[in-house]
């Protein structure tokens, strides 16, 4: 029976460049592979086609003579031939994580795993995160045994190579008509085992500890931003590199102070008295108490702006202002004469004010006819 044309397999056209049949036989690989079509003749037939087709029209030379004598002896013709897939592991490895296919050689994976980040949450006092401090913390983590410096095995004892894999890590399978390889379940990917386990680690390499560690948090830090410590996480395994430590802050809130990103807010109370005639009161400030001058008229609510007296960048690059807001405060109880001498005030106000609550009085009537 006379094959079908490869590029009518592939559905692509004769022009196709290299990405195109890679990205059309991958779309078949996935449709029909036997894995997700169990006793289906047909769609492992189709398989073994759109494999074939790949196995030539990705190869430049083969291309050529295909494209130009079509189907002729060697790759392709004769019926299916199982090592093709040799060429395949990135693809089959992409796809369905078989690893090494037939013709891959067997190669042996690396047990040496990264170790896992830590996350370690810390509380700050609303200054602690203004100005930034030196302290020291303890970090439970899984830190390389000294025992066995890693290895598992008891001293003066070691590893061997593992019966089942042969030292690989990887078993081959056969499925079908192809092979795959699969981590090693007796060594667990390592290609050793360990017949003298060390009695401080129970064979893991890795021990339980607590480590103490004195970092520096800078200026400026804000509630629920992040530090990364570089190699403070837990320990690799096999030899792996250690994971990273991340400090997420958490800062109290202050009972003057309120912070929007690295500007501070605060409400100072003034007399009638103060805003009328003006003053210099005393302030709360990041640094300690300081005096503001109050101008003559000030109305509650006003904000004054201390230009840098706020919260310091993280990254050193400036500083925040600090907003001060003036809040009027009216007493509650006068004597005889602080009453007499506002009544003679607000005589005198009501005169001077009354033009002024005359042109109010005309615009309300204006706006309701």
């Amino acid at each position: 029976m006379s094959k079908r044309d490869y590029y009518q397999i592939l559905n692509i056209s004769r022009s196709a460049s290299d990405q195109e049949i890679k990205s059309a036989y991958r779309k078949l690989a996935v449709k029909y592979h036997p894995d997700k079509n169990p006793g289906n003749q047909e769609a492992e037939e189709k398989f073994k086609e759109a494999s074939e087709a790949y196995s030539v029209l990705s190869d430049p030379q083969k291309r050529a003579q295909f494209d130009r004598f079509g189907h002729v002896n060697g790759a392709g013709a004769g019926g299916f031939d199982p090592t093709i897939f040799s060429e395949f592991g990135d693809i089959f490895g992409d796809l369905f994580g078989f690893g090494d296919i037939l013709g891959g050689g067997g190669r042996r994976r690396s047990s040496a795993q990264r170790g896992s980040d830590l996350r370690y949450n810390l509380e700050l006092a609303f200054m602690e995160a203004a100005f930034g401090l030196k302290t020291k913390i303890k970090i439970p983590r899984l830190e390389t045994c000294q025992s066995c410096s890693g290895s598992g095995a008891a001293q003066g004892s070691g590893s061997s190579r593992c019966p089942t894999c042969q030292g690989h890590g990887q078993i081959r399978y056969q499925q079908g008509f192809f092979s795959i390889s699969r981590t090693c379940n007796h060594c667990q990917g390592s290609g050793n085992v360990i017949k003298n386990p060390c009695k401080e680690c129970r064979g893991e390499g890795r021990v339980q500890n607590e480590e103490t560690l004195e970092i520096k948090i800078p200026a400026g830090v804000d509630n629920g931003q992040r530090m990364r410590i570089s190699g403070e996480g837990e320990a690799g395994v096999h030899g792996g590199p250690p994971g990273d430590l991340d400090i997420v802050f958490f800062v109290k809130e202050h009972e003057i102070f309120e912070r929007k990103q690295n500007e501070i807010f605060c409400t100072i109370p003034v007399s009638f008295t103060q805003a009328a005639l003006g003053a210099e009161v005393v302030i709360p400030t990041l640094e300690g108490e300081d005096t503001l001058k109050i101008p003559e008229g000030t109305q509650s609510g006003e904000v004054f702006r201390l230009r840098g007296r706020g919260i310091a960048s993280p990254t050193g690059k400036g500083r925040g202002d600090q907003h001060v807001r003036v809040n009027i405060v009216t007493p509650a109880k006068l004597n005889r004469e602080q009453r007499k001498l506002l009544e003679q005030f607000a005589a005198v106000s009501e005169i001077s004010n009354k033009p002024i609550e005359k042109k109010i009085l005309d615009k309300v009537k204006d706006i309701f006819g």
